[in-house]
């Protein structure tokens, strides 16, 4: 015989099973994109910028991070860290996965560009 204890545990444990259902690949993160910060940190001519690339999801890595990125210079950076792919597409990190809520950070002197996240995936299993 089952306590009543017992079938009160059911209604939650369908729940928290089948909320885990929904989640598909990436389906987790849709609303945690990554994220682009840029700091000012060298005042001079020209102005220093440190950004700062962020991955938001906390289960899982996000690969092929895509910045619109202007007519970036690609000699300001290390094509490892920010490499221009065409005019205003730069793939941030060689495109490889960015563990979740990890930061990839880089410095450039040049007047400010804008860099906003464009496309991404995420890698979830």
């Amino acid at each position: 015989m089952k306590s009543p204890a017992s079938f009160a545990l059911l209604p939650w444990l369908f729940i928290s099973f089948s909320s885990l259902l929904q989640f598909g690949s990436g389906a987790r993160c849709t609303t945690n994109g990554p994220t682009v910060k840029q700091t000012q940190v060298g005042f001079g001519d020209p102005p220093k910028f440190r950004v700062e690339v962020q991955n938001n999801c906390p289960m899982c890595p996000v690969i092929n991070v895509h910045v619109k990125c202007g007519s970036f210079d690609q000699s300001l950076v290390s094509p490892r860290l920010l490499k221009v792919v065409d005019h205003d597409d730069c793939v941030v990190g060689g495109g490889l996965p960015l563990p979740p809520l990890q930061k990839l950070s880089f410095t450039y002197a040049h007047l400010k560009y804008s860099l906003n996240p464009s496309s991404w995936d995420f890698q979830c299993e």
